[in-house]
């Protein structure tokens, strides 16, 4: 569904990515792993369109996604979770979560839905969707990112390093969740960096290693 091909991109001037060739597939779990500064955020952050492409292709579906800016991204089907989850302090989690569909101006109902939706499969988010994002631990932090991409990653939903700095109750929590989504979006597509992905060893479908921007090895778990 999602191709990258022979992929570059810069960032201060200097390459970070070579040639990186990526293919995720509808309905798959692909974890993108390496050292830090290998490349996956960056890897991320090109298929969003937050770093322009320097050389090559990134495609959804056939459609190249290139000269696309992220909101038009988004609108077709694309979610993103950054690391640093990029919450608005003062709005509430509800508000925070919808913040991307209101952006797309998707009609009321349709809103209303997806974000039942994201209540249904992230349960804790409903209970605190009253708390204001500034008093959120960074567990808690981390899970209205991902309910926030959730609500347009309709097709394909990108989580950066989302295990980073939680603690171990809080990671196996997290790694739940998204279990859940593999099981109820069962034709979602997920790209997720990790640099230590031990808690998705149930769900991965692929692992593709990155390191100075390369990709070195690409495999698929035996059954």
């Amino acid at each position: 569904m999602l191709v990258l091909r022979s992929v570059k991109a810069r960032l201060g001037g200097v390459l970070v990515l070579r040639d990186v060739d990526l293919a995720v597939e509808a309905g798959r779990t692909t974890v993108l792993v390496g050292r830090n500064g290998a490349g996956k955020t960056t890897t991320l952050r090109v298929i969003m369109g937050l770093v322009p492409l320097a050389a090559g292709r990134v495609a959804m579906a056939g459609t190249d996604l290139g000269a696309l800016p992220s909101h038009a991204r988004a609108a077709a089907g694309i979610g993103y979770a950054p690391e640093d989850r990029r919450l608005i302090p003062a709005f509430s989690v509800e508000d925070n979560l919808l913040l991307p569909a209101l952006a797309l101006r998707l009609p009321s109902a349709e809103r209303r839905a997806r974000l039942d939706q994201v209540y249904d499969l992230l349960p804790e988010l409903k209970a605190m969707r009253g708390r204001a994002g500034g008093h959120l631990s960074g567990g808690q932090g981390k899970m209205v990112a991902l309910g926030r991409a959730l609500m347009v990653g309709t097709r394909l939903v990108l989580l950066d390093e989302p295990f980073q700095g939680l603690a171990p109750a809080l990671a196996l929590a997290y790694a739940e969740a998204i279990g859940r989504i593999r099981s109820r979006m069962p034709e979602l597509a997920l790209l997720i960096t990790e640099s230590s992905p031990h808690l998705l060893d149930r769900i991965v479908d692929r692992t593709v290693q990155i390191e100075r921007g390369e990709i070195v090895r690409d495999t698929v778990p035996a059954a």
